[in-house]
């Protein structure tokens, strides 16, 4: 398990020289175990630069990142941060290194030096997580988006981390790819209790998560569950986000006298809405 605890972050490129930007200001939060966390913000808003700072790839201009007590700052401590928190990125050819998928996720613990038969054991598995199995002695460059995706955690799975962050990995994916990608993400959150961080620009994802962070001007400006933060309509709009699309069209249907219920945020839930609405209105109508 992976507790993340982050304190006063606050991250400023080119520190002291020209041209220095603040891209995080005073950033407080806590990310329990097992826990699956949407980070979601405009263009600009820092969130590929906090998903950076949870494994260590930045380190902060002030304030602290710890992860299981270890300090991102601390150089002894970064390999085994590294080791607990796996990174997935938006473009899965920016990490893939090896000419077959197995060889590929047999990269990271072969650099561990661990013994071939415990090297084989995490591939299987990984592969298996994954839904890679059947492609696993395909060259990668053959698979499609989603599967790439797919093979770039199961590199990191390959790894057994606590955590996995994913800093929008379906942005480059076909709707059919990012369903791929994100019923992997949501097995491992809920069978096998990884905790997840995953930023997204898409609200239909975001609303999977136990819980939202909304970023703006570098700043964390909500923090609650999918529910809470969709009920806040006008500020997500006031700092350039929408409601999830269903959420959105319930939200008008309610505005033109329809007696849609709050808190459907959902296809299935608007859709199970909407018919139990006509059914009803069928039977009154004929009785």
């Amino acid at each position: 398990m992976c507790k993340i605890s982050i304190q006063g972050l606050t991250h400023i490129y080119n520190y002291g020289q020209p041209g220095e930007r603040v891209a995080l200001q005073e950033i407080n939060g806590e990310i329990s175990p097992g826990e699956l966390l949407a980070i979601i913000g405009p263009n600009g808003s820092g969130k590929s630069t906090l998903a950076r700072h949870i494994n260590a790839l930045l380190l902060p201009t002030c304030g602290s990142v710890t992860v299981d007590g270890l300090n991102t700052a601390d150089p002894a401590s970064r390999w085994e941060i590294r080791r607990r928190v796996g990174m997935v990125l938006q473009n899965p050819d920016n990490q893939l290194v090896a000419s077959v998928v197995e060889e590929e996720v047999a990269f990271g613990p072969e650099n561990l030096g661990l013994p071939p038969e415990e090297v084989r054991q995490r591939v299987d598995r990984a592969l298996s997580v994954a839904g890679l199995v059947e492609q696993r002695l395909r060259p990668p460059h053959l698979l499609s988006g989603g599967q790439k995706q797919r093979l770039a955690i199961a590199g990191a799975l390959a790894m057994k981390p606590s955590c996995l962050v994913l800093d929008e990995p379906t942005a480059m994916l076909d709707p059919a790819g990012r369903r791929e990608v994100m019923q992997t993400l949501l097995n491992l959150n809920r069978q096998d209790g990884l905790t997840i961080i995953l930023v997204t620009h898409f609200m239909e994802e975001a609303v999977l998560a136990d819980r939202i962070w909304v970023l703006s001007g570098g700043r964390l400006v909500m923090d609650g569950t999918p529910a809470q933060v969709f009920r806040c309509r006008e500020a997500l709009q006031k700092i350039g986000l929408a409601l999830p699309g269903p959420a959105e069209l319930a939200w008008r249907l309610r505005n033109c006298g329809w007696p849609i219920p709050d808190g459907i945020y959902r296809l299935e839930e608007l859709v199970t809405c909407l018919v139990d609405l006509l059914t009803r209105n069928r039977s009154g109508g004929s009785s």
